[in-house]
């Protein structure tokens, strides 16, 4: 069976020798999430800090940092949760392979929540400024709840049927909320909650708002997983906890998990105040913005109340092993969701909603001679209209009559492949002035930007290069150019110094030079960026640089650019610029002192020698 509680959850990682107690006193004000940080990128385990200055609650972080912890925490279940996704893939598996569903009944039964009268969250009650008020980067703009499950109702249709989790960001602190009394309440464009909160305000009442924290793990699990609207993710967190969800059912507001270690109760109105600044996953900080306000009305806590926690910031970290467990859970099923597409890869270095990489069929010529995208495109559309794929800003999808067994999971061969095939003038298509992820500055405004479907079939039509072009010379404001991969160049540019929403005259200078260039032709992709050395580092480097600093209407260019009927293409290489623009947000720096401090715990005799 799954774990019932946090406790449970940390005493078995306890038992097996994942879970390290940090009685040292620490401060949730940055040096706690920088350890969490340390830890996590050194393959750690799980993290108990028994003495955080100021406050009462232990806090725990770094529970799911590994795969291996993962399948741990989640081992009675996560096979059959697979296997029901298989079976609404292909309901006839279950008549083949009787045997491998025998427990199939008594999961369905562990989706349904059971009512309850009480339970040890009801137990006690505090003030929002008692609990943890972790901040992870130095500019963030208060206290935040970092693994919080947002739990709300639609006010037209209420139960958990018509109920939303999600894990939506939750200010403590800060700004200008009024102490113990006001929240902040940060969720993007396609989200769940937003729905229900629409159609409060049509009904003319506030939205009764959840947040839990701690719990059963599978709760943490199913406020990130993303599953089809309507589908309740209270029914797939009975699922992966192998246990039907104890939940206190009130006379009045919404039911609460008998088992959670916090819950905060309140009511979201159409009232907003600025949220953030927040060190987000995109590698950035999210700037101050003005979001809804949740109106506190209770704070429950158990007896032995412990705050889960983990910081963002860019990947990987520890959300990364969230995406990959949910790949892992929903591969199979990408075909059901989306018609012809066979594999998509929401790349994680780039920030997981700037760069999406997939595989889809291209059958609708099949007696062609020469394949060209066409069915490609109406999977791309698909994707760019379903689900979170539709946050998407580039989208490179490859036809997979052409891909042998190579995966979109390889990525140095897949943008191999792309880029051998593409045809510039042809393949390249945008979708200008449309919403984009929140967390995303690169766009012409809040949640506004462009997206670009990248599309490749058929045969080779060019050997890329993996030397620098002879004779290749740079206009004035760019050095340093250096072969990244086959097919691509890193440049280096001078500082970027236009407004929003405008293209800059040097990147256009840049294309017209380079037309002369003998061997560029081998080069389909030139990225220019404020440190070319840094760029072409590595790919973890070049795919963070490049995707989540460029909006595609705006920042792309090309060595023999085009316009005809309202089509862009290149003849010769598409320039992406890749500079930190002068409106994008600062990225994320450590604080050098609060690093000492954490190498302190990691020298001999300290709490985390041998780990960091």
């Amino acid at each position: 069976m799954g774990y019932r509680n946090t406790t449970e959850c940390l005493n078995a990682l306890e038992a097996r020798g994942e879970l390290v107690r940090i009685d040292k006193a620490v401060d949730a004000r940055i040096e706690i999430g920088a350890i969490q940080r340390r830890v996590f990128q050194a393959g750690g385990p799980a993290l108990l800090f028994n003495n955080v200055r100021g406050c009462r609650f232990p806090m725990a972080a770094n529970i799911y940092g590994t795969r291996e912890r993962m399948h741990f925490i989640f081992r009675d279940t996560v096979k059959m949760v697979e296997r029901l996704m298989k079976l609404k893939l292909s309901p006839m598996e279950a008549l083949k392979r009787p045997w491998k569903y025998f427990g199939a009944p008594k999961t369905a039964f562990h989706t349904m929540p059971k009512k309850v009268s009480d339970g040890p969250v009801m137990k006690n009650e505090t003030k929002i400024s008692r609990l943890p008020q972790l901040v992870s980067w130095p500019m963030d703009g208060g206290g935040y709840v970092t693994l919080p499950q947002v739990y709300t109702e639609d006010p037209f249709n209420p139960g958990v049927s018509g109920s939303n989790m999600g894990m939506y960001r939750v200010q403590l602190s800060g700004n200008d909320y009024v102490v113990d009394e006001e929240v902040g309440l940060h969720y993007q464009i396609h989200r769940g909650i937003g729905h229900h909160h629409a159609r409060a305000i049509k009904k003319g009442e506030p939205l009764k708002v959840n947040v839990f924290v701690g719990g059963p793990p599978a709760m943490t699990m199913a406020a990130v997983m993303p599953l089809p609207e309507g589908l309740a993710e209270l029914f797939f967190a009975g699922a992966m906890a192998g246990h039907r969800i104890p939940m206190v059912q009130r006379e009045s507001g919404l039911p609460i998990p008998a088992q959670a270690d916090f819950c905060i109760c309140g009511t979201l109105s159409a009232h907003e105040k600025p949220e953030g600044p927040f060190g987000d996953h995109l590698g950035y900080y999210s700037l101050a913005h003005d979001f809804p306000v949740l109106k506190v009305d209770h704070v429950y806590h158990r007896d032995d109340a412990i705050w889960p926690f983990t910081t963002v910031g860019r990947p990987p970290q520890e959300d990364t092993m969230f995406g990959e467990f949910i790949h892992e859970l929903t591969a199979d099923l990408v075909p059901s969701v989306f018609s012809g597409v066979h594999e998509v890869h929401a790349v994680d270095a780039a920030g997981v909603h700037p760069l999406l990489l997939a595989v889809g069929s291209e059958r609708y010529v099949p007696y062609a001679k020469d394949r060209q995208p066409q069915e490609l495109l109406t999977n791309a559309m698909g994707l760019l209209g379903n689900t979170q794929t539709s946050l998407s800003k580039y989208v490179f999808i490859a036809a997979k009559e052409d891909m042998g067994a190579a995966s979109c999971h390889d990525i140095p061969g897949f943008f191999k492949h792309m880029l051998e095939r593409a045809d510039l003038t042809r393949d390249l298509h945008f979708i200008t002035r449309t919403t984009i992820d929140t967390l995303d500055y690169s766009g012409i405004s809040l949640n506004q930007g462009s997206k670009l479907i990248f599309a490749a079939a058929g045969s080779v039509k060019r050997e890329l290069g993996t030397s620098v072009p002879t004779g290749l010379k740079l206009p004035r404001g760019f050095r340093d150019a250096r072969v990244f991969a086959p097919g691509i160049l890193v440049v280096k540019g001078n500082k970027h110094r236009m407004k929003r929403d405008q293209q800059d005259a040097a990147l256009e200078r840049l294309g017209v030079t380079l037309e002369t260039v003998k061997g560029l032709e081998k080069f389909p992709m030139i990225v220019v960026a404020d440190d070319a050395r840094f760029t072409a580092r590595d790919w973890d480097n070049f795919l963070w640089v490049t995707f989540t600093r460029s909006d595609p209407a705006t920042d792309m260019y090309g060595v023999g650019a085009f316009s005809n009927a309202k089509h862009w293409g290149a003849k010769t290489s598409v320039i992406i610029d890749a500079r930190l623009k002068t409106y994008h947000a600062p990225p994320l720096e450590p604080d050098p002192e609060v690093e000492k401090q954490v190498d302190a715990l990691g020298a001999k005799g300290g709490p985390l020698h041998g780990i960091i």
